[in-house]
């Protein structure tokens, strides 16, 4: 009985690492740029906003999206992330700050504040869009955010109907990207089986 025991407990471990690293070939491949048509609003998702600003992670996105925005002046943003219990501030209303002290005209800028996770990131992106006349059927999507997390991002915008290109940020802190990564593969399975 014992051993029996033994190989059932030794199947099932065998059986969650060969899951678990499944889920982390999808998440590392979906790591990279994927831009297609001629995105027409660039979409950023929101990370944890410290007393001092933005984290690591998401000024990463931010510096990304900066570089594409000096490319591209006619783009229009949705900055897109609530407040946490241990932030200062909304997400969207510290990355519109960082964006406008960076050059680019509040006018450009729209902020979606609701949000606390990915699903509603884009559930609620689309309500602000078509408040502000956007045909989403017609309207091209860039989705900026580390590369970690674009899997889950294009997964939930098919999901959800959402034409979407994605711009991988990168994530220069190493323990937040290691953390980010291993995190990432439950994160899937969960967003896979209950969001949107």
């Amino acid at each position: 009985m014992i051993r029996l025991l033994r190989r059932i407990i030794g199947i099932i471990i065998i059986v969650a690492v060969i899951g678990f690293g499944a889920l982390e070939v999808v998440v590392i491949a979906g790591a990279q740029d994927d831009i297609h048509g001629e995105p027409e609003v660039m979409v950023i998702l929101g990370a944890q906003v410290l007393p001092s600003g933005p984290s690591v992670l998401l000024q990463d996105r931010l510096d990304t999206a900066l570089d594409y925005l000096a490319e591209h002046p006619d783009m229009m943003v949705v900055v897109s992330g609530s407040q946490g219990d241990n932030e200062p501030m909304t997400e969207a209303a510290s990355m519109r700050d960082y964006l406008v002290a960076h050059g680019i005209a509040e006018e450009r800028i729209y902020l979606e504040d609701k949000s606390h996770n990915t699903s509603q990131n884009l559930q609620y992106t689309r309500e602000v869009l078509t408040a502000e006349g956007y045909d989403l059927t017609q309207t091209e999507l860039l989705v900026v955010s580390n590369g970690f997390h674009l899997a889950r991002v294009r997964m939930l915008a098919a999901r959800g109907g959402l034409d979407v290109s994605t711009l991988a940020a990168p994530s220069s802190h190493a323990g937040a990207r290691v953390r980010s990564y291993l995190r990432e593969a439950p994160a899937l399975v969960k967003s896979f089986l209950f969001d949107w």
